[in-house]
């Protein structure tokens, strides 16, 4: 069984060798591809040199469609794909409590559920927004609607993909496992990202994500392309 670990990242070099090396000492995670996605700092090289294989973009995909072309690279290889982001630290070591339900058969796709970030700023439209969209168009309510720490077998990624665009790509993900009977489970964990802010780039930030995810549910309730 080939388990393969695609981390999106754009200008995460702060974190992403220490992501690296926690998601290469998972047990049972045979290769990690970073999928570096037009980063102006050097993620690519700090990826490189923490052992990782790395998928250099040449444009801004966002992370839909940096996931996308990760997936693409390795689908004939994988048995599972395991979904990191790339500012999670060492904590992207607890990727195990991910893989073992999909690599045992208990489920078909994972969710881990992080607890709050000391200093978030939020004040929860898009996570509310994100836990009604996936319920009204699936039935299927999610604890951690916007996590993007995930493991998928091949069924739930075929029947999954291809990934949304930018922040809708969560959203849309647990919509068709839900609606073409994947089993999923919500694993709680410890996993820790950089929390955004109160301030005007966290609220941009926010605001963007609202707009993605908006459109990523409008999309699934049309039927059209995501």
């Amino acid at each position: 069984m080939s388990v393969i670990a695609l981390i999106p990242a754009h200008n995460e070099a702060e974190r992403i060798a220490a992501t690296i090396a926690a998601a290469h000492a998972v047990p049972g995670i045979d290769r990690v591809l970073v999928i570096d996605d037009a980063s102006s700092d050097d993620t690519a090289d700090l990826a490189r040199s923490a052992g990782a294989e790395v998928l250099a973009l040449e444009t801004n995909l966002g992370k839909g469609g940096a996931l996308q072309a990760g997936l693409d690279s390795v689908a004939a290889d994988a048995d599972i794909i395991v979904l990191l982001d790339g500012d999670l630290g060492k904590t992207a070591g607890q990727a195990g409590l991910l893989l073992d339900p999909v690599a045992g058969g208990s489920a078909d796709m994972t969710i881990a559920t992080l607890p709050r970030p000391a200093g978030s700023g939020g004040i929860g439209l898009v996570k509310g927004l994100a836990r009604a969209g996936i319920k009204a168009l699936s039935g299927y309510e999610p604890i951690a609607p916007l996590s993007g720490q995930r493991a998928l077998n091949r069924a739930a990624w075929t029947a999954a993909t291809p990934f949304a665009r930018g922040y809708g790509v969560e959203v849309a993900l647990t919509v068709r496992a839900a609606r073409a009977g994947m089993r999923i489970a919500e694993v709680p964990t410890d996993m820790a990202h950089a929390a955004t802010g109160r301030d005007i780039a966290g609220f941009a930030h926010r605001g963007r994500q609202f707009v993605q995810v908006a459109g990523a549910l409008w999309r699934l309730w049309r039927g059209v392309d995501l």
